[in-house]
């Protein structure tokens, strides 16, 4: 019975389409729903699923007999959930015009770079190896030892094999509540991509575990940026130019030592800082308090001279709702000079840097874009913008 091989074969993958195409939204942000752990791969690799769903579903349907009620139900599922894998792959694509409204908005018309011709290869590599990351004009440098806590205190730093001089630094902070998660984890597209286009770029671990608390994390990353401060320049890097970014938790950290820096005039008194930093990225962030401490969020550090932020969310995340992210954006974009360009991605999960994808390769753009943007503008000299993120209309402005 083809109907019932169809289903055996790739029903998990029809259940899994149907919960990316609308997942069931949580009252709250949480650390974990069973629709994310079943949607976060399908809906950036949808052509990865289709593959899948091919390989599972046309034996029974050619072996078949055709014509028949068993042959057409077979038929149809099979032809429904590549209609709905089609639709995400579709809706991927609307992550571009997003980012590149947001960065027009915030830091002008001038903000995007046109893209050559290498943005089709990536799309192309994108069909055909799907999962792959690695470049082999990068080379990574594994484990290195910036403290003395163990495997919570190594990092990568990825380089072009060619070498280079004077590069930006990206340093990348995983997420996992605190809790899980290694530098292996998360970005590594944006990692590969970057350094394949002359930056040096830094993957660190934290300690993790319920027995720190939010400070011991946060010194951890500080004690990352002194790192490439202190050793960046053996691997080509420019240590006045460190871009801190982070998934999640991560972003959660990475926000908070941007907004603590050292470099930050307008810092409030006694509180630690950290080594400056050119710009904070954040790729579905959570803000809120990460433990019993009142400042254990970026939300209790604000101030007017935080430097410039990149906030992507997607609206469809079900572990960190949308709203949360577009608060914080709106309030780093209220009490700061500098711009926050703030992006709501349609359709977009948690998790969405963990692979390459059509959605992934245009964030990638965008914090080239914004990363550009910024040392332009450092080289020409201070400029501070009065202007906050652009509103959504349904924008409440607070928690939800």
């Amino acid at each position: 019975m083809p109907f019932a091989q169809v289903i055996s074969s790739s029903g998990m993958l029809t259940l899994m389409t149907l919960l990316a195409l609308r997942p069931p939204r949580p009252r709250r942000t949480t650390p974990f729903t069973f629709s994310f752990f079943l949607t976060f791969l399908i809906n950036e690799q949808p052509f990865l699923a289709l593959y899948a769903l091919a390989a599972g579903a046309l034996p029974p349907l050619l072996a078949g007999e055709t014509g028949t009620l068993s042959w057409w139900l077979g038929a149809g599922t099979a032809a429904g959930t590549a209609a709905g894998l089609l639709v995400l792959a579709v809706r991927a694509r609307t992550a571009r015009p997003r980012l590149t409204t947001a960065l027009r908005q915030a830091l002008g018309p001038q903000a995007v770079a046109p893209r050559d011709s290498r943005g089709l290869w990536s799309i192309v590599r994108l069909l055909v190896l799907p999962l792959i990351s690695y470049r082999f004009d990068v080379r990574r440098v594994a484990n290195l030892r910036y403290g003395d806590a163990g495997r919570g205190h190594l990092l990568d730093v990825y380089v072009p094999r060619a070498g280079t001089a004077n590069a930006p630094v990206l340093v990348y902070l995983h997420g996992g509540a605190f809790r899980m998660g290694s530098k292996m984890i998360g970005a590594r597209p944006l990692l590969y991509r970057l350094a394949g286009r002359g930056w040096v770029c830094v993957s660190a671990n934290y300690r993790l575990g319920g027995r720190l608390d939010y400070a011991d994390r946060l010194a951890d990353v500080r004690q990352v940026i002194r790192w490439v401060r202190d050793s960046g320049a053996a691997y080509g890097a420019d240590p006045s130019a460190v871009f801190l970014a982070g998934g999640s938790a991560g972003a959660h950290l990475a926000a908070t030592a941007a907004l603590t820096a050292s470099a930050a005039p307008g810092q409030p008194d006694g509180e630690e800082a950290g080594p400056p930093v050119a710009g904070a990225i954040g790729f579905y962030g959570y803000y809120g308090q990460a433990d019993a401490g009142a400042d254990s969020t970026p939300l209790a550090h604000l101030h007017p001279d935080a430097p410039p932020f990149l906030v992507v969310h997607g609206t469809l995340d079900t572990l960190v709702l949308v709203e949360d992210a577009r608060h914080f954006a709106s309030e780093v974009g209220r009490v700061s000079t500098q711009p926050v360009v703030y992006a709501e991605l349609p359709g977009t999960q948690h998790n969405f840097d963990f692979f390459p994808s059509l959605r992934f390769h245009a964030v990638t753009d965008a914090v080239e874009d914004f990363a550009a943007w910024v040392r332009a503008t450092d080289a020409a000299g201070p400029t501070h913008l009065d202007t906050a993120p652009a509103r959504r209309e349904d924008d409440p402005g607070r928690h939800p």
